[in-house]
């Protein structure tokens, strides 16, 4: 038996410059995927379904939207918050003022670790975030929208979702 751990595998291209202008699908998802952040409440009929935040849930949407604040350079575009994980498009566009230009890494762990620290302030004892988080590079009008339409459709989807527990 080896005692060799296995090597995490690395979801972001190597040479790519995520200072760079783009649109990005992050997805990140809570520690172990406890569903802390919202309840889904099915809709009636042909109601669509509901997201109840957690008071954790409403820390995290706060935080998500003082990005924006805190780096000038960034809008986010849509989002979801999920039982146990948040999706968000996040247009980029650096204008050359800071230098080095935050790049996209640097904006999710600044997020992470505010909403984290905002939520063990409000009682959470446990880890709030999984260590990594997912990304995608928005590659023209047909990514955008089928990524716009994925956020949307999410909640629908809850039951089926493979973060579902």
């Amino acid at each position: 038996m080896s005692d060799v751990l296995p090597r995490r595998r690395k979801h972001h291209l190597t040479e790519y410059d995520y200072s760079n202008n783009n649109m990005y699908f992050v997805t990140i998802c809570t520690q172990d995927r406890r569903q802390l952040l919202s309840v889904i409440a099915v809709g009636e009929g042909l109601a669509p379904p509901e997201i109840k935040l957690s008071v954790y849930g409403e820390l995290v949407k706060e935080q998500l939207f003082d990005l924006q604040k805190r780096f000038s350079m960034t809008t986010i575009e849509n989002y979801v918050i999920m039982p146990n994980h948040i999706h968000f498009l996040l247009r980029l566009e650096n204008t050359g003022g800071a230098s080095p230009s935050p790049t996209l890494h640097d904006i999710i762990c600044a997020f992470k670790s505010l909403t984290a620290r905002c939520c063990k302030q409000k009682g959470l004892k446990d880890k709030l975030w999984q260590r990594s988080y997912y990304e995608h590079i928005v590659r023209g009008e047909n990514d955008f929208l089928s990524v716009w339409e994925y956020i949307d459709q999410n909640p629908a989807r809850w039951s089926q979702d493979e973060y579902y527990n």
